[in-house]
């Protein structure tokens, strides 16, 4: 399981909200490139950016940082969700060196532009799905449908999307713990899930490895690797080490 560090950019600064709220945000860095190699010298595998001005936006705002971390991490594999909507934005995106585009609220509202991106940029696709009492959430999460995370899942099931980041944004920077239940129940569509939302020590990463066999590749965690009560390192070690004695 992967153990993936999350930058959200909001007006170029590294930012972490609380459930989503844009005027709840605390400043963790002015310097996003800087906090990137923060968390490759510890030892990630994937980074995880969020353009959070670009998600209220509906098109890239930060799209100047993300290329700046990409060039100076050609060979990290990089996750970028936030206002992408458009091929042209997906393409922009990877051709700046960028691995995987998250599709959010544009697969809730379009989920045939979905199938259209995973043909057009074939293993570049993930569909981010954040839910609230497992409904789906778009724009930026000031909107709840009546649509369940597990039904949306399935539509994209035969896609070819490469995994779903789930995020529960009861509990996202809220340092709440991790929904597990909730996170499994969205594996088993089939899948690969990576959790967001909630992931504040290393008893939640021991909840998820212990079920990662289940369809759980990855782990975004944000407010508490800022915070300190949750380290990369020693998280993407015991993930390494509990891999190892399974096989």
């Amino acid at each position: 399981m992967l153990i993936i560090p999350a930058i959200d950019l909001k007006d170029g600064q590294c930012v972490r909200l609380k459930q989503g709220l844009m005027e709840d945000s605390t400043v963790f860095s002015d310097d996003p490139v800087e906090m990137a190699a923060k968390w490759v010298d510890a030892g990630c595998r994937r980074l995880h950016l969020v353009d959070l001005n670009g998600a209220f936006e509906g098109k890239p705002i930060n799209g100047e940082i993300v290329t700046a971390i990409s060039s100076k991490y050609p060979e990290l594999p990089i996750q970028i969700g936030g206002g992408i909507r458009s091929l042209e934005t997906i393409n922009a995106y990877i051709e700046a060196g960028v691995n995987y585009c998250i599709i959010g609220t544009k697969a809730v509202k379009e989920p045939e532009f979905v199938k259209e991106a995973c043909a057009a940029f074939p293993g570049h696709i993930i569909v981010g799905i954040d839910a609230k009492d497992g409904m789906v959430a778009t724009d930026g999460w000031a909107e709840v449908s009546s649509v369940k995370a597990t039904d949306l899942a399935k539509q994209f099931a035969d896609d070819g999307v490469t995994s779903i980041v789930y995020t529960d944004i009861a509990r996202d920077g809220m340092m709440q713990g991790v929904n597990v239940e909730q996170t499994l129940e969205m594996a088993h569509t089939g899948i690969p899930i990576i959790a967001s939302g909630g992931v504040t020590n290393m008893q939640d990463i021991r909840e998820l490895q212990a079920v990662s066999h289940q369809g759980i590749m990855g782990a975004i965690t944000g407010r508490a690797i800022y915070e300190g009560t949750l380290d990369v390192a020693e998280a993407q070690t015991y993930c390494d080490e509990a891999e190892n004695e399974a096989d």
